[in-house]
């Protein structure tokens, strides 16, 4: 019988040969995965390094190749991240099947500079891209109206808008809150970030800072955005020089022809859409196909579906919707989902509920940018209530619609120049 010292010899020998044929670490996004929302830091932290990368793009729910290197181990084994480790000729039987499927590798080239429009206070709700950066451990930066008036965001790659209202209405809280001491905090803030860039009130401001990200866009930058500034920022870059804003308190409606005065050719997203006139409704527009803070006509909430792209005609959409699911639960937000009725012909749907008039999440170029929305508060939270606590995605580390907000953080560090969809 072999010695307990000699035996633990020839399992540590084992090992190190193992380690030794290796050269590539595959992380798979499929059901075998531990924690999918933590392996896209390692992707991305990997990219940080100055490693090369691969997004295996509809093969195992979107897995990353990644070289077999000691940072690369470690960070998946402290982030509790399922990792393969392969061979030659193990990625070459991969590269064979990826070859003859509806698959593609995508080279992932630099990690994109991120920057998140969030206010210099903490709001009394949650923003699920914020969560699913700091749990994924991908850095950003924080910016807000002074910077993006002030700086050359092109020093960004990646810029995300939650639930910010660009028309200035401050989404109509008003209604329910306009007594509340972080109400009144944010509207004071608000004000004097007008009156500091020279603006009269707060629809003026938030629309030169749409204005602002719309030219972002044009000139090569990617915008992903989520909930009621998806909305709000096609109205504000509708409405340059149209007053769409009703007084806060006294419920005077807004202009009666301002449906009529609205430049669309302006908006990404949106051809046309009505305007709602009165500011005690607490709705925006008919772009919100669920219109969910107003309930004499919430829509109940369905399932949506991802849509199954070409991953070799259609790579960039391809990214944009990787999942191991592909249905998925719908959840509430200021904008829950967009009206088909008002989109561009131009805009891909990138996933729907069958047999609605809405559609849940969407993707379109703009310049030499690209900008895409997503509909909804948290993906892990159905009804998002104001002064819910924030969700924990410890308990979510599998969260398929998490997932898709962390697609487009690794869409602009592709290689490959986007297709036309």
């Amino acid at each position: 019988m072999m010695p307990q010292a000699l035996r633990w010899f020839a399992v540590f020998a084992c090992l190190l040969a193992s380690r030794a044929q290796a050269q590539h670490v595959l992380v798979p996004m499929d059901d075998a995965q531990a924690n999918h929302l933590k392996a896209y830091g390692v992707a991305f932290n990997a990219l940080t390094e100055g490693v090369r990368a691969e997004w295996l793009i509809n093969y195992r729910g979107g897995a990353f190749l990644l070289p077999d290197v000691p940072f690369v181990r470690r960070r998946a084994a402290l982030d509790g991240v399922t990792f393969e480790a392969l061979a030659d000729a193990a990625v070459n039987a991969i590269r064979s099947e990826i070859a003859d499927g509806n698959a593609d590798a995508v080279p992932l080239e630099k990690a994109p500079r991120i920057a998140v429009y969030s206010p210099p206070n903490s709001p009394p709700w949650d923003d699920a891209v914020t969560l699913a950066l700091r749990y994924a451990g991908i850095p950003y930066t924080r910016v807000w109206d002074d910077e993006v008036l002030g700086q050359d965001m092109a020093q960004y790659d990646w810029i995300h808008l939650f639930h910010e209202d660009f028309t200035g209405q401050l989404n109509k809280l008003y209604l329910s809150y306009r007594d509340a001491p972080w109400f009144i905090d944010q509207r004071e803030r608000d004000l004097a970030t007008a009156r500091r860039h020279g603006y009269a009130s707060i629809p003026a401001l938030k629309k030169a800072v749409a204005a602002k990200i719309r030219a972002f866009v044009d000139r090569g930058g990617f915008l992903f955005a989520m909930c009621g500034a998806t909305e709000t920022l096609e109205l504000a870059l509708a409405s340059q020089g149209v007053d769409i804003a009703a007084p806060y308190s006294d419920g005077t409606p807004i202009d009666p022809d301002a449906d009529g005065k609205m430049d669309w050719a302006n908006a990404m997203a949106v051809s046309k859409a009505h305007i709602e006139m009165s500011a005690g409704v607490n709705a925006m527009s008919d772009i919100d196909g669920h219109q969910v803070n107003v309930p004499a006509r919430r829509q109940p909430l369905g399932n949506f579906q991802l849509f199954a792209f070409s991953a070799k005609l259609d790579p960039v959409a391809t990214m944009l919707v990787q999942g191991h699911r592909s249905v998925i639960p719908d959840y509430y937000g200021v904008t829950t989902s967009f009206s088909r009725a008002v989109l561009r012909p131009s805009v891909t749907v990138l996933a729907y509920e069958d047999g609605a008039p809405w559609v849940k999440y969407i993707h379109g170029d703009l310049g030499k940018g690209a900008w895409t929305y997503l509909g909804g508060h948290d993906p892990e939270d159905p009804q998002h209530n104001i002064g819910a606590p924030p969700t924990d995605l410890a308990l979510h580390p599998n969260s398929p619609g998490y997932r898709l907000i962390l697609n487009n953080v690794l869409f602009p560090a592709a290689k490959k120049k986007p297709h036309k969809t």
